[in-house]
């Protein structure tokens, strides 16, 4: 479908349901290594050239963004939770819980497409999130702090959803994965340097909390403005469907997103508790561990994006799952403290291969269905947070090592899961195995 408006030097793009484009994957291609003649999808950019016209520039500043307020929040909950609003662990879970709601709701972010073009509604978010955080230290109460965290997480996730579909709308196939790692890299930037802004302005400045949160979420505001002053409004070439889509031939993209959040519970909510009651690691030291996985992925997440792109979405879930397979397996038998920090890292660094199933899904979508489906699987991640947590709490009062032992057996499912990709996905060969003709879609969805 041609854009509405001419897109200055932007040349076109096959679409993906008719493209003759080289697999560039495949042996002995010439293509995989010519360079790419369109950096992204075709756009109209209301004639702005250079990089205002280039939306991976766009994508990378609203990935440094998020975490300008979103590390601030981070650093300064359980200290402010105790000191400033009498928290306990009963307290402490429940805001976690009320978290990670607006996640499990994002699907619902569909219903805000039918207002909101997808750019407006991330930066839109993003000022959500910042005003979340900067208001956070006005609220020193329970029901306070349960309310800006809620604010908060609405932004946050339905920032995180809109960053993702617009990356897999606006980014040609094979550069996808090197410029999700690029955004990875920024918003590692981004943390250690508010992680370190917040430690300046607390230890040397001795400001308040209230001045700390309303810098951080002060600093996300401002990037958003300018990203929508500065930028213009890019629109996709295919026109996204506003109707809540669930496709039976994308079972395995569904069935990997769930066992991904399911294992990103057990690593967020167990993996520094073991450090804690295990090893007795004091909150320095979390906190040290914390700082290198984000300098670790500042440096390797554009070179994992660029590993990806080469080896394949198969190769690299395969490589990714047995990884995950061998560390749950340390976390449950492991005794040695220097040895867990070292899974700890690891572990943080498989997470960020995660792009590979995120291109997978751009492979085999319907150029349409990207939005509407970004919203579902981001909801489905989320189902595990729902119980998982608790039930798994519960079971660690038996054995910890149970609840790493599970997370083995979760990646080894997706090991499984990941031999159904195939070599080359693409609309019409979405797995090796078990594919279906789609015969429909919630909400009536068009196809």
């Amino acid at each position: 479908m041609p854009t509405p408006y001419p897109t200055p030097r932007t040349p076109e793009i096959p679409d993906a349901h008719n493209s003759t484009e080289p697999d560039a994957h495949a042996p002995g291609n010439l293509a995989a290594s010519a360079p790419e003649k369109t950096a992204f999808m075709p756009l109209t950019a209301n004639g702005k050239t250079g990089w205002r016209g280039n939306p991976e520039i766009l994508l990378i500043l609203m990935a440094t963004a998020m975490p300008l307020s979103f590390s601030t929040w981070m650093a300064l909950l359980n200290n402010f939770s105790v000191e400033m609003a009498d928290f306990t662990g009963r307290e402490i879970g429940i805001l976690q819980s009320l978290r990670e709601i607006p996640g499990f709701l994002a699907f619902s972010a569909i219903f805000a497409l039918l207002i909101f073009r997808e750019q407006t509604f991330a930066l839109i978010s993003l000022m959500v999130l910042g005003i979340g955080v900067a208001i956070s230290g006005y609220f020193p109460t329970i029901v306070g702090l349960y309310c800006t965290t809620v604010l908060m997480s609405i932004g946050f996730h339905y920032f995180e959803t809109m960053q993702q579909a617009l990356s897999l709308q606006w980014v040609a196939k094979n550069r996808t994965a090197m410029v999700m790692g690029r955004q990875l890299s920024a918003k590692s930037i981004a943390s250690l340097l508010m992680f370190g802004g917040v430690w300046v302005m607390m230890e040397v400045f001795d400001m308040p909390y209230r001045g700390v949160y309303v810098v951080g979420g002060a600093l996300t505001i401002v990037v958003a403005l300018v990203a929508w002053m500065v930028f213009p409004k890019f629109t996709d070439a295919h026109p996204q469907t506003r109707k809540l889509v669930l496709r039976r031939r994308y079972w395995l993209y569904y069935a990997l997103t769930f066992m991904a959040g399911a294992r990103r519970q057990i690593f967020t909510v167990f993996a520094g508790f073991l450090m804690v009651e295990k090893f007795g690691y004091d909150v320095g030291t979390i906190t040290i561990l914390y700082l290198l996985n984000h300098a670790i992925n500042m440096v390797l997440a554009p070179q994992i994006g660029r590993l990806i792109g080469k080896w394949g979405e198969r190769k690299a879930l395969i490589f990714e799952y047995c990884g995950l397979f061998l560390v749950f397996t340390g976390y449950a038998f492991v005794q040695n403290s220097h040895l867990a920090a070292g899974l700890y890292v690891v572990d943080h660094l498989f997470f960020a291969m995660a792009i590979a199933m995120k291109t997978y899904f751009q492979k085999i979508a319907d150029p349409g269905d990207i939005s509407s489906t970004a919203g579902v699987s981001f909801t489905i991640n989320h189902i595990a947070a729902v119980f998982l947590p608790a039930a798994f709490g519960l079971l660690w009062l038996i054995s910890p090592s149970a609840v790493f032992l599970t997370g083995a057996a979760l990646a080894l499912g997706s090991l499984i899961l990941s031999f159904n990709v195939p070599h080359d996905p693409r609309p019409g060969n979405e797995v090796v195995l078990g594919g279906a003709n789609d015969v429909g879609a919630m909400g009536q969805a068009a196809r």
